[in-house]
């Protein structure tokens, strides 16, 4: 028998293309446009391409804003001939935090003259006019597109594939929703294709998540010291609607810093278009030279700073240092330093580091990582797994400080007490060289911090805790004080019960053990190269 059709209503309109998935979007898009790449390298093309879609953005924003003060002034039986006076008030779309768009700016404007041979004529103006027009964006967009090393034909081909493409129609989403998501794929895409270079801007999505689901920013300052490209307030954003709705979003106040002046700029746009306000400063600026917030004491802090930096800025005098002056060949213990400094009285942090922070010795780190326990600012710590981060092999671990561990709120008394968890076991191969944690593996690490800490206001209350072999382990100081504050939990949980079965393909383990020796290699090499320097130092 011939297939059956499904009766109109059902599934696909007869004749009528089916809307394209999300998925298909941001896949179909990031194809076409790195085919339109040519030779240009991946590092600068993001700065076209994501520049493109901001405006896109700001354009599709203002004529949402425009049709909806339209149908106002109608509404209020005002004369059409009217019209023009009202729609072109400033005080119509800034009120509602829409971005004022002039007519040359406008999308519709550029896509009918993609085809012009002075197309990065036009877009230079846009942007220029975007910048005179909202003082906000001033210092974020640039004038790059009229350049001699910038082909215009493909130029054009950009701009109609991006107009071409249908961001309406999902599941009730607007096309700011949908080009949010779009900016926030292509940032992460952009990352794996700069390899190394790509972790200045980006974090992995699944670490972002875990730093949030933990810290659970609801209400108050947020601060980042090294931004990237602000997916911490992004993420931070998403978790505040999902729990509590989009009328809380203004219940968060955003702060950062970027020292990288495109990255900055990224994340300036990123913020517009999730439609943040935060306060990332008038320009870039290196944290530890020039703290651009010194008065801040923020309420949440969630970061990823460079690993292992050795060429920062050190001034043994800094007020932040006051649990030892850090190291100058590494820049681990200032970031961490100073984020303790910038808490408030009640303030927690989750912070991304190399796993030698953990046990780290040299130079001083060990005595630094004792004062940071003896001072109970150390709330929890977790080994992350390997190959999280596709622009690094170094491992990493999650440092997590809070200002009050007392009983307050109904909370339970840790304090003097530390939690160990070892996820190092858990994640999903994306691929051979890249893993991320699943929903499951998030729920589990956040539903036991929360368990521990006692409650927890989205959806882990009357969790009971204890303590998981091989899984996590709540210490006490003497306990660590016994480990000479080497703060690895592996030393801590202990081992799980062994399987009696090795589900994990032959295949896999050896890449997976291959790039667990290779990174243990390098860090070996890293600890060479300063045991060196400090030999040397003392000329034996």
């Amino acid at each position: 028998m011939p297939p059956r059709k499904k009766p109109a209503g059902q599934g696909e309109l007869p004749g009528v293309a089916p809307v394209p998935t999300l998925s298909d979007i941001k896949d179909t898009l990031w194809k076409a446009a790195d085919k339109l790449r040519g030779s240009m390298d991946a590092a600068q093309y993001k700065d076209f391409v994501l520049s493109l879609v901001f405006l896109k953005y700001v354009s599709d924003t203002f004529e949402e804003q425009r049709e909806e003060v339209r149908k106002k002034i109608l509404d209020a039986g005002i004369p059409e001939e009217q019209l023009d006076t009202f729609l072109e008030d400033k005080d119509y779309y800034e009120g509602d935090r829409v971005f004022w768009v002039p007519e040359q700016a406008r999308w519709s404007y550029l896509s009918e003259n993609s085809k012009s041979a002075g197309i990065g004529v036009l877009l230079d103006a846009a942007m220029q006019v975007l910048m005179d027009e909202n003082p906000p964006l001033r210092a974020a967009l640039k004038k790059i597109f009229n350049q001699d090393n910038v082909d215009q034909r493909r130029l054009g081909q950009l701009i109609d594939l991006i107009s071409n493409t249908q961001f309406t129609g999902h599941q009730g989403r607007t096309a700011r929703d949908v080009l949010g998501e779009v900016y926030e794929y292509f940032l992460e895409k952009f990352a794996r294709a700069e390899g190394k270079r790509g972790g200045e801007f980006y974090t992995p999505g699944s670490v972002v998540k875990l730093l949030v689901e933990v810290l659970e920013p609801f209400k108050g300052r947020i601060y980042d010291p090294c931004c990237g490209s602000g997916g911490m307030f992004v993420q931070a954003e998403k978790f505040v609607e999902q729990h509590r709705g989009k009328n809380h979003l203004a219940d968060l106040a955003i702060y950062g810093q970027e020292a990288n002046e495109r990255t900055w700029r990224l994340a300036t746009m990123n913020l517009a278009i999730h439609n943040l306000r935060g306060d990332l400063s008038s320009r870039w600026a290196d944290t530890f030279y020039s703290d651009k917030h010194p008065d801040l004491k923020a309420d949440y802090i969630l970061a990823n700073p460079p690993f292992n930096m050795s060429d920062w800025h050190r001034d043994p005098e800094d007020p932040r240092w006051r649990f030892g002056v850090p190291p100058a060949g590494n820049a681990n213990f200032a970031w961490m330093q100073h984020i303790i400094y910038k808490l408030g009285e009640r303030g927690a942090a989750g912070v991304v580091m190399a796993n030698g922070s953990m046990s780290s010795k040299q130079s001083g780190e060990g005595d630094i990582r004792a004062n940071l326990v003896e001072n109970d600012l150390v709330s929890c710590m977790i080994a992350l797994p390997p190959q999280l981060f596709r622009t690094t092999q170094i491992p990493a671990c999650l440092w997590f400080f809070a200002k009050d561990k007392s009983a307050r709120d109904g909370h339970t008394d840790r304090r003097g007490q530390v939690l160990f968890i070892d996820a190092r076991a858990m994640g999903t191969m994306l691929d051979r060289t890249e893993r991320v944690l699943t929903e499951d593996d998030l729920r589990k690490i956040s539903d036991a911090y929360h368990a521990w800490r006692g409650t927890s206001s989205a959806g882990a209350e009357n969790l009971t805790y204890e303590n998981v072999p091989g899984f996590c382990y709540s210490a006490t100081r003497d306990e660590i004080r016994e480990h000479d504050h080497i703060l690895t939990p592996g030393r801590y949980v202990g081992a799980a019960e062994q399987a009696d079965t090795d589900d994990e393909p032959i295949a896999d383990k050896i890449n997976r053990l291959t790039k667990e020796l290779f990174a243990h290699f390098d860090e070996s090499a890293r600890l060479e190269q300063v045991i060196r320097e400090q030999m040397e130092r003392l000329d034996v």
